[in-house]
């Protein structure tokens, strides 16, 4: 046997400064009793702020109750160490990878010893040393904490592995009076050192451990100071690795840096899996499959419910898998396929406890857990698998899945190393899972209330056919707030809308729901385009300030692009209006493209409300056709937007199709796979309302044209076989032409349309706008409106050139008679859109 003495120090290395570790000392109660500068640095508090406190007030349980069983859970293990959220000072959440080890001192009392460190400083590269690597890969390390006077006080029990001496002999001693032989003046110098400082510094030595008294190891000792609430060094804590596997070391090393640059390239939860396979092939394992719990790659939590507890399999989505042979043998499920999980696997109790299953030599012998996973072991057997790792892939406190590591071709089977290597990889891959299952939920949720807000039936009336393609932006952009719109209006007029809303995901889609219902309020103001665009400005920066008002978050509406036209049939005219939006294109029926010359105008909500928005109006032959989009559409980053511009006329120019058709073949023609921006196409064709069904009269302002007018809405009747509907259309005329006389100014014009329903206008050059009174019993006027809206199934008004324009809409027959002169045939039904 070795003696004591053979453990001095060898070959003494002069001391050197590494990574400042942010470490916390917590007692039983789970209080915390000792902090470090780092710990400061990262998490914002000082040591006044924590110490004496209970640890739930930075660490992630939230409360008493939490941080017990969270207590409980780390005494039965001896430890934990993983992934976990931690509240800074300035309210934001870290997500931060945790080691929790177990120190003991005199009279079996107990501390915790807490290693906080950042994920993304672990993978930055800049820190290095011996000690950062076997903190990375989880390996066992010795823990001693020493009293300002460089006594032992709390020591753990890997110590005793590392040198052979048991913790009773340690506490209250030295270096010197606990290690006959060891040279520790040089050790207790560097403490010293660290106790003046509050810095973290490392000492590198070597010696024979009691274990392997045979070997000479290599020991790195860290050495980190711990703080009262006044600053003051409470003591120094010594954290001891072997490092004697330097070969070991560097492949980890090398894992690990290929780790970081390979895992999480995309917010595709199926495709990071697969990359964290992929890195573990040939580097780790000769195979590697990644399951995961059958609700995360749709971004929900994995299931409360453990189905591995009830006896019946549970099931898993194979989300990667690699191996060093073609088509991955070894594997008996396809990528993206469901796969069952035996009660009675180690994969189930990984599930189950969420601790790692390691099996250097498989055993394959009857009665073990492969008799009763029959499928799982034809592979096994077939391809020779003799090594097994399975590892829980862990995040906020939940397991997403399961990482498995085999090895066929490698002859050496797995050891404890190579389980610490393959849980630092699943830990870092776990990291970037979590965050892709939580993009993947809200861009779900983005998709599903964009989708639920845009229109899924166009209604075009008599006044144009519409088809429209909607395509989310890719999945590393995230969903917009394009929006786009048919809108009937009186008159047989429709509107046509399509905005953008600045910024993606589901803010942006809510943003778009509150501007899409805010433009259809609008609307039914029957609002010329500009003055539309003017109250739609304000209520975009209105909503804007309301969001920046709320303290808790961050401003959602930061602008957006609208364009606004309205068509009226009967004129063929079409007048519109752009906020700071791409213009249409226009294609006449001779397939000519054009883009009129709009003025360009204002996004919305840049606080430009002073500039006024300008209209245009344009004639349109019948059959044209309109393009509405946005500017996914045209834009790339290989080409201007007017070469784009100009793609989208040469598809549009294209004769022979239906909309539906041009739809496709537009969005096919166009450079659209995998858009950095959401894509929104809206294609109307006109349409022109015959002489036939228009019946216009101009009368004189006088008193006695209302009989007149009575009976010339009569006769017109009479001719479209609207008889039954001449009682209540005389009433309605007389009204509306009795208060153009009486309220109105100037020309009055009668005109009757017939389309889907039956539009009675009156026109007079007045300002004064109609509105409806519920008249007393004693009044001998005011219920004529009252009276319009009963008998029709709505009514309203508008402004127009030299006047204003009254109206009333009433409901055509289902089956209307022939038997009093010809009638036009009923309109076609609305052109049914969908939302590609």
């Amino acid at each position: 046997m070795m003696s004591t003495d053979r453990t001095a120090l060898v070959e003494p290395l002069k001391p050197h400064k590494i990574f400042d570790a942010a470490a916390a000392v917590i007692d039983e109660q789970g209080t915390v009793v000792g902090w470090t500068q780092a710990a400061q640095r990262l998490v914002g508090y000082c040591a006044e702020d924590v110490l004496g406190r209970s640890a739930a007030f930075v660490l992630p349980t939230s409360d008493e109750a939490g941080l017990s069983a969270f207590t409980e859970q780390c005494r039965a293990r001896g430890g934990w160490s993983g992934t976990a959220a931690v509240r800074h000072r300035d309210g934001r959440t870290l997500n931060l990878s945790l080691r929790v080890s177990l120190l003991w001192g005199q009279d079996a009392t107990l501390r915790w010893l807490v290693f906080l460190t950042d994920i993304g400083a672990l993978s930055s590269g800049f820190m290095n040393g011996s000690v950062r690597e076997s903190l990375l890969v989880r390996a066992p390390i010795g823990i001693v904490v020493h009293d300002p006077q460089l006594r032992c006080t709390w020591v753990n029990d890997v110590m005793e592995r590392h040198d052979g001496i048991p913790r009773d002999r340690r506490f209250g001693c030295r270096l010197a009076h606990s290690m006959p032989g060891f040279e520790a003046e040089e050790l207790e110098a560097v403490m010293r050192q660290v106790l003046a400082s509050g810095t973290t510094t490392v000492h590198e030595y070597r010696a024979w451990p009691a274990e392997d008294p045979r070997r000479e190891h290599a020991f790195s000792a860290s050495f980190l100071c711990l703080q009262d609430a006044d600053g003051q060094a409470l003591g120094v804590c010594s954290v001891i690795v072997d490092v004697t596997g330097s070969q070991g070391v560097c492949e980890r090393r090398a894992v690990l840096s290929e780790a970081s640059t390979r895992i999480g390239r995309t917010l595709d939860v199926m495709q990071t899996g697969q990359e964290l396979a992929d890195v573990a092939v040939p580097l780790l394992a000769d195979c590697a499959i990644v399951d995961l719990a059958e609700s995360v790659p749709f971004g929900e939590e994995p299931s409360a419910r453990n189905d591995t507890m009830s006896g019946r399999p549970r099931i898993l989505r194979r989300a990667g898998l690699a191996s060093i042979h073609p088509g991955v043998p070894e594997s008996p499920w396809a990528h993206g396929e469901p796969v069952l999980v035996s009660p009675t696997s180690p994969f189930a109790r990984v599930l189950r406890t969420g601790r790692s299953h390691l099996e250097p030599v498989l055993d394959t012998s009857p009665g073990t857990w492969i008799d009763h996973d029959p499928c799982r072991a034809e592979m096994i057997l077939e391809n020779g698998v003799h090594s097994l790792m399975v590892v829980p892939i862990r995040a906020r406190r939940s397991v997403l899945g399961v990482a498995l590591f085999a090895r066929t071709e490698c002859p050496m089977p797995f050891q404890e190393d190579d389980l610490l290597l393959a849980e630092e990889l699943v830990t870092r891959a776990a990291l970037s899972l979590d965050n892709a299952r939580q993009y993947a939920r809200e861009r779900t949720a983005a998709l599903a209330l964009q989708r639920n807000l845009l229109p899924h039936r166009l209604r075009g009336g008599v006044a144009v056919e519409a088809a429209s393609r909607y395509l989310p932006a890719d999945i590393d952009a995230g969903v917009g707030g394009d929006w786009f719109d048919v809108i009937p209006l009186s008159g047989a007029r429709v509107a046509l809308v399509v905005g953008d809303v600045v910024g993606h995901g589901i803010d942006a889609a809510a943003t778009m729901g509150r501007l899409r219902t805010a433009v259809h309020t609008l609307a039914d103001m029957e609002l010329p385009p500009d003055e539309l665009l003017a109250h739609l400005d304000d209520t975009v920066r209105r909503m804007t300030e309301e969001d920046a008002d709320a303290s808790d978050q961050t401003p959602a509406v930061v602008g957006a692009t609208c364009l606004y036209a309205v068509y009226d049939p009967v004129t063929r005219k079409c007048t519109m209006a752009r906020a700071g939006h791409l213009p249409p294109a226009i294609i006449d029926p001779q397939g000519q493209v054009t883009f009129p010359d709009l003025p360009t105008g204002a996004p919305l909500g840049l606080g430009l409300g002073l500039v006024p928005f300008d209209a245009v109006e344009v004639e349109l032959p019948e059959g044209s056709l309109l393009a509405f989009y946005t500017d996914g559409l045209v834009e790339s980053r290989a080409d201007d937007i007017d070469v784009g511009m100009r793609r989208l006329g040469a598809a549009l120019a294209q004769s022979g199709q239906s909309l539906e058709d041009l739809c496709s073949s537009v969005i096919e023609a166009l450079p659209t796979q995998a858009p950095s921006d959401d894509v929104t196409l809206l294609l109307v064709r006109t349409r022109t309302l015959k002489a036939p069904q228009i019946a216009s009269w101009d009368l004189p302002s006088e008193p006695t044209v209302v009989r007149t007018a009575r009976h010339m809405a009569a006769r017109q009747l009479s001719e479209w076989g609207l008889e039954h509907l001449v009682p209540d259309t005389e009433l309605i005329v007389s009204e509306l032409v009795t208060n153009a006389i009486r309220h109105g100014a100037g020309p009055i014009r009668l005109r009757l349309i017939q389309h889907q329903v039956l539009t009675c206008e009156v026109f007079d050059g007045g300002s004064c706008y109609p509105r409806l009174r519920h008249a007393r019993i004693v009044d001998e006027n005011g219920r004529g409106l009252f009276m319009v809206a009963r008998l029709s199934r709505r009514w309203g008004f508008r402004s127009a050139t030299g006047g204003k324009l009254v109206w009333v809409e009433q409901d055509l027959p289902a089956a209307p008679s022939h038997a009093h002169g010809p009638r036009l045939p009923q309109a076609a039904e609305d052109h049914r859109g969908c939302v590609a």
